[in-house]
């Protein structure tokens, strides 16, 4: 795998909670996709969670190199979850070229919340053509002593 971009962003809840009840939707349908804000808004307490995707975004961009400038919209980069799995940040029109004007084929993400804080990590990468369920090094570097493919220099 071959990191393109990284970025990262921390995002506090409670101004998260303002900007929310004084924009209200104006907000929410701006920087969000439908489908973000119907997952938020199924929670007990949604701002947390736009709070994270929110980070998210911004890490999104700072790993493209762009902020939301080169034609970006905030609902071009969206945070999507499969049951049970790694949260992910889509790319979509101007973003999605970008990132592959950059050599990214795909963005991992990783999200937290707590306190009165959520942070996002984003990185653009590519794949190598090593297995995603492997090694996460090459034999050269991750493999143990005395494989064949571990060179006399990395004993």
């Amino acid at each position: 795998m071959n990191v393109r971009g990284i970025g990262i962003d921390i995002v506090r809840i409670s101004r998260m909670r303002d900007v929310l009840a004084r924009w209200e939707d104006r907000f929410v349908r701006r920087v969000f996709t439908d489908a973000e804000i119907a997952y938020c808004r199924a929670r007990r307490d949604p701002v947390p969670h736009f709070a994270a995707r929110f980070a998210a975004k911004e890490a999104g961009l700072k790993a493209l190199g762009t902020g939301l400038a080169l034609g970006i919209h905030w609902r071009e980069l969206e945070v999507c979850r499969d049951r049970g799995g790694a949260p992910r940040l889509e790319l979509s029109g101007r973003s999605r070229e970008i990132g592959r004007e950059r050599g990214g084929e795909h963005m991992l993400l990783a999200l937290t919340h707590d306190g009165d804080y959520a942070l996002a990590q984003a990185m653009l990468v590519r794949d190598d053509g090593w297995p995603r369920h492997g090694p996460p090094y090459p034999p050269a570097l991750g493999s143990a002593p005395g494989d064949p493919g571990r060179s006399s220099t990395h004993r």
